[in-house]
């Protein structure tokens, strides 16, 4: 019999960052491993991924990292976790791989061990195998993954929906879920994110009705952003763009590089001929696809919109569609990008809320927790509210309260034998930031010093002292930035000024100046004279030189 450990990197009570570990005695299985974009209060930083020392700590054990799609919210962490363990086994479908292929060319990494798994052949590490399911997703190549193990099934079922007039590539194999599910599931574990929503997702996740009416009624040029890689979005403008005679302009060489694959592999069907190189962005009546950069949600469609594009320039004739859902924390981010696009006269098209994107919501997680039969239920991926739902739904239909496991990153679940039980351990979990091209942690000290700086900005205590005699021969000068109108405020400065000079001189001997004194009584007196003054508490940097 098997010592089961069930627990979340990332994932739980957040959107995105999702990495899942299943240890089954002394395997380690870890499911995805993605990143999340920064939200509105993370100045500065470009995407989070979930802290991986646990993984780096237990490398030997590591069989594998099974990542489901290809999103970044499923595989984006995986850039600096290979750069850091390059031994680590990658399984994925062939796209999958593909497009974590691209990424890690781009970063110039060229030995990463990338495996390729093909749908319904198991995995087998000794005891243990790994069986993948073709869900169906907005990106080809979607899988669920089943652990087998000696005391029944660990599934995961990634993102999915049911769908039935998504086929081929995007197909649901429900008689392979059913067969699992009667060879006995021990422990599902199940998207969130639509959880409080009634009923299936479908028809709610297409929008061709949307592309279509605004293919009839515009003749002038059309911007398509979305989010990701939603192929699947993308396949249903190109279905309608094959019944025109327009032309397509895809901006971004990842997002080239992802559809000519696509293409080339037999996972989407367009004619190559329509696709124009960027000298034809401004042509009238193209259809320009954007997409988002891994980084910075909105990066591409923002430079357009500011005029700082070498290629597009807009007009009031244009039309923009953002063909996804804003993703939760970019609220004042979307809303501002809004704004500034009607402000410009141009077209503006946004998604109702009745448009989903490919989420399961109550009604197919209902269905999929009947496939399948668990015998405990585990609720993934969304905030945690999202994951309580998720536990409403698995108790309408049958699953003891008790059986439902609620947990956050860290929480350890634990079976011994087949049977849950009381685990009081916690695995070490917190967020990477990640600025920019900068490997590691930004950390939440600078993230800090960035809201500080941005609320009450800066100032600036400068004063040089003489090394012989340690007299003071220039300063001490106070410059500020972001924080007064000097020109408004010469007393305030002036003040400022002689209270620094109190502390240098209270700290300062014929034969020795204690600059660590200096620093923690100007932050200290000078900090609080400018907070009963002015209520702000600005950033104060403290510049002694000798000479």
């Amino acid at each position: 019999m098997s010592k089961i450990k069930i627990f979340a990197l990332g994932g739980l009570n957040e959107n995105g960052k999702n990495m899942y570990v299943v240890n089954v005695d002394d395997s380690i299985f870890v499911l995805d491993a993605g990143l999340k974009y920064a939200d509105d209060r993370m100045l500065g930083i470009d995407y989070v991924i979930p802290n991986y020392d646990y993984l780096k700590e237990n490398e030997k054990n590591i069989k594998g990292i099974f990542i489901s799609h290809g999103h970044d919210s499923q595989y984006g962490a995986l850039l600096d976790i290979v750069k850091e363990m390059p031994n680590i086994n990658v399984y994925g479908t062939e796209f999958t791989l593909e497009m974590i292929k691209n990424d890690f060319e781009e970063e110039g990494i060229s030995n990463a061990k990338l495996k390729v798994i093909k749908p319904h052949k198991a995995i087998n590490f000794g005891d243990v195998s790994v069986f993948p399911i073709t869900l169906t997703h907005s990106v080809p190549g979607n899988v669920g993954y089943v652990i087998n193990t000696k005391d029944g099934a660990i599934v995961y079922t990634g993102n999915f929906v049911f769908d039935s007039t998504m086929q081929g590539v995007y197909k649901t194999d429900i008689g392979k879920l059913a067969y699992v599910g009667k060879q006995g599931v021990l422990c599902l574990l199940s998207e969130s994110m639509y959880a409080d929503r009634s009923g299936f997702t479908s028809p709610n996740n297409r929008i061709t009705p949307v592309i279509k009416e605004v293919l009839n009624r515009v003749d002038t040029r059309i911007l398509f952003n979305i989010f990701d890689a939603q192929l699947y979005r993308i396949q249903e403008l190109f279905n309608e763009l094959m019944e025109t005679d327009r032309k397509v302009v895809i901006l971004g060489k990842k997002l080239e590089k992802m559809i000519t694959t696509a293409i080339d592999l037999n996972y989407m069907t367009f004619d190559k001929t329509k696709i124009l190189g960027l000298s034809h962005a401004n042509d009238d009546g193209i259809v320009l696809l954007v997409s988002d950069e891994r980084e910075k949600p909105f990066s591409n469609i923002r430079r357009i919109v500011d005029g700082r594009d070498k290629f597009v320039k807009l007009t009031e004739e244009d039309t923009i569609i953002f063909a996804s859902p804003q993703y939760d924390g970019l609220e004042k981010t979307s809303t501002k990008l809004y704004d500034d696009i009607s402000k410009l006269g141009v077209n503006l098209k946004i998604l109702s809320k009745n448009y989903l994107s490919h989420h399961a919501s109550s009604e197919d997680l209902m269905m999929m927790i009947n496939l399948m039969n668990p015998k405990y239920y585990f609720p993934v991926m969304g905030e945690y509210r999202h994951q309580v739902h998720n536990a409403y739904v698995a108790e309408k239909v049958g699953i003891p309260k008790e059986n439902i496991l609620l947990k956050l990153n860290g929480d350890i679940v634990e079976f011994k034998n087949g049977k849950l039980v009381e685990s009081f351990d916690k695995i070490k979990v917190d967020d990477i930031l990640v600025d920019g091209k900068n490997s590691g942690d930004v950390g939440e000290l600078v993230l800090k010093d960035r809201e500080l700086l941005c609320d009450n900005g800066i100032v600036v205590v400068s004063a040089t002292i003489d090394k012989t005699s340690k007299k003071i021969i220039a300063g001490p000068e106070i410059l500020t930035r972001g924080f007064i109108y000097v020109k408004d405020n010469i007393d305030l400065i002036k003040e400022s000024e002689k209270i620094s000079l109190e502390v240098i001189e209270e700290n300062t001997k014929d034969n020795y100046v204690d600059f660590n004194k200096i620093k923690l009584g100007i932050r200290e007196k000078l900090g609080r004279y400018l907070y009963h003054e002015t209520e702000c508490k600005p950033m104060i940097l403290i510049v002694i030189g000798e000479v």
